[in-house]
């Protein structure tokens, strides 16, 4: 990305972060930090996990969806937003619309979790459906926005959607002291960009890794060839990171993260229900990367302080992936 590039971009500062962090407060729950003794024989690792599947909306994409919503003014706000979603940005934007009382249309993808369009419109939302893939999603939406004029709330490449994610790892900071890094999942990269601008503010010292579907690998492609490769209809049990970098979390993602770390379908289900059966938590397969990297890469993070983020627990319980596996 050259400098000129970065300049046309509105790249969030900490201090957005402090004041989304306010305007949120009323509105999201300070997720707890939960750890397992077993998980941490098996990796080698003290794993810290920072619960958003907790979290209101079930998932962390609540807090970016909340600041962006309580930060229009009256007038955008009477006029609504809109988004495009495979899931938890969906529900997440749609909670925060009817907290507020304003108008949501959501354009999702027909295979989308029927969970996640049941939270949808359970809140208040509009979904209008997209065939699976980001062209279709992407030429969908702007008829939607054309139509209406909301106010489009980008699930992830949006500056108040990242200042409000990075209150998560704000919050996890405050929850445990001296982590030697912070591991989270990638798609469109969201998370991963609010986890780096907190940490990169406060704690610089903390590593930041992120973990990836092999089968969804186009950030840990980008990280290698050092600019984006978008795919454009990966397929992964893993449905909330199928989604490509964008150019603001991109300038994230180059910057700041350590690595990334990708994982097999059977690792991340394996991951999900060790998570299920040992921690007695419901987390979606998204969610289950983290420990399915860190149990592949125990060289890299054994004997260390790890913050693991639990990205959302919004899961159809009717299609558990491991009720179909071997």
């Amino acid at each position: 990305m050259s400098s000129s590039d970065e300049q046309n971009m509105t790249i969030p500062t900490y201090d957005d972060v402090l004041i989304a962090h306010e305007r949120i407060k009323p509105y999201i729950h300070e997720t707890p930090v939960l750890t397992s003794r077993f998980l941490n024989e098996l990796t080698g690792a003290e794993l810290f996990f920072k619960c958003e599947n907790l979290q209101k909306a079930g998932a962390f994409k609540v807090r970016g969806a909340s600041n962006a919503v309580f930060g229009l003014s009256e007038e955008e706000a009477k006029i609504g937003v809109a988004t495009h979603s495979s899931g938890n940005h969906a529900l997440s934007l749609s909670y925060a619309a009817g907290q507020r009382g304003i108008p949501v249309t959501v354009v999702m993808p027909r295979t989308a979790p029927q969970a996640k369009k049941d939270a949808v419109i359970g809140y208040g939302g509009t979904i209008v459906e997209c065939e699976p893939s980001t062209s279709s999603r992407e030429a969908v939406f702007a008829d939607v926005v054309a139509e209406s004029g909301a106010d489009f709330v980008h699930p992830y490449n949006d500056p108040r959607v990242i200042a409000g994610q990075a209150t998560c790892s704000k919050e996890l900071l405050s929850q445990v002291e001296n982590l030697d890094a912070v591991v989270a999942p990638i798609g469109g990269g969201g998370m991963i960009s609010g986890t780096c601008l907190t940490i990169s503010n406060i704690a610089p010292e903390v590593k930041i890794y992120a973990a990836e579907p092999l089968n969804a690998d186009d950030a840990a492609r980008s990280f290698r060839a050092g600019h984006i490769i978008a795919d454009d209809a990966p397929d992964t049990v893993a449905d909330g990171l199928k989604v490509p970098l964008k150019d603001l979390t991109w300038h994230f993602v180059s910057n700041h993260v350590t690595d990334i770390f990708t994982a097999t379908e059977d690792e991340i289900i394996d991951a999900m229900k060790l998570i299920w059966k040992r921690m007695k938590i419901v987390m979606e397969p998204s969610s289950a990367v983290p420990l399915a990297v860190i149990l592949k890469n125990p060289e890299v993070f054994k004997g260390k302080r790890i913050g693991v983020i639990i990205t959302g627990g919004n899961v159809d319980l009717d299609k558990l992936p491991w009720l179909n596996n071997k």
